[in-house]
C-alpha cells in the first residue's frame, strides 16, 4: 500500500498551485511594491516640506511617544527594533539628528553600558510641523494605491492594522493618547 503523503502548508512553502511558491512570491512583490509607493510618497512630502526623511521622521515620532514622563527615552537598541533598522543604521541616524539638535544621547546612569536617546525641544517642534505633513502623504498614498486592483486587498488590510510588535516597547498610555 503506498504511503500518503501529508498535505504541505504555506508555511513549509507550499501553496497548492503548480508553480510552488509563486502565490507568495506575488503576494510578497504586492506588499513590496506597497511599501515603496508608500515609502517615496511619504520621503518626497516630508523631504520638501521639512528637510527630513522618512526615517528621521519615524525616529522622532517614536522617541516623541516617550518623551514625557518616567522611561522617557529608549535605548539605542529598543529604537533600532521599532524603527526596523540595524544597530548600526541607528546609530548614524541618531547621530545625524542629533548634529542637527533634534536630538539627544546619553549614559544610562544605572547601567554605564546602557545609550539612551531622547528627542529634544527643536525635535519635537519640527515634528509637530511635520506631523500633519506625513499624515496627509500617507493618506494619499494609500488612496492612490487602493485604486490597484493588485493593491486594494493590502490597503484594506494596512488600514485595519493596529500597533504591535517592536512598537510595545512604547508606553502604551502614551500610544493610546495618540490614537
Amino acid at each position: 500500500m503506498p504511503r500518503q503523503q501529508e498535505p504541505k502548508t504555506v508555511e513549509d512553502g507550499a501553496t497548492g498551485d503548480p508553480g510552488g511558491g509563486r502565490v507568495l512570491a506575488q503576494g510578497w512583490c504586492a506588499l513590496s511594491s506597497l511599501h515603496g509607493r508608500i515609502e517615496s510618497h511619504v520621503e518626497r512630502a516630508l523631504q520638501a516640506g521639512h528637510g527630513l526623511s522618512a526615517r528621521e521622521f519615524s525616529v522622532l515620532d517614536v522617541l516623541s511617544y516617550q518623551h514625557e514622563g518616567d522611561g522617557g527615552h529608549l535605548q539605542m537598541h529598543q529604537l533600532a527594533d521599532v524603527v526596523v533598522l540595524s544597530q548600526s543604521a541607528t546609530t548614524r541616524l541618531v547621530s545625524r539628528l542629533e548634529e542637527r539638535g533634534l536630538l539627544s544621547r546619553y549614559i544610562c546612569p544605572t547601567d554605564r553600558r546602557g545609550i539612551y536617546t531622547d528627542v529634544s525641544p527643536a525635535g519635537l517642534a519640527l515634528l509637530e510641523e511635520a506631523r500633519p505633513t506625513n499624515e496627509s502623504a500617507l493618506r494619499e498614498a494609500l488612496q492612490e494605491a487602493a485604486r490597484r486592483p493588485e493593491l486594494a486587498p493590502l490597503v484594506e488590510a494596512v488600514k485595519s492594522l493596529r500597533a504591535t510588535g517592536p512598537w510595545a516597547l512604547l508606553s502604551p498610555r502614551k500610544t493610546a493618547a495618540r490614537r
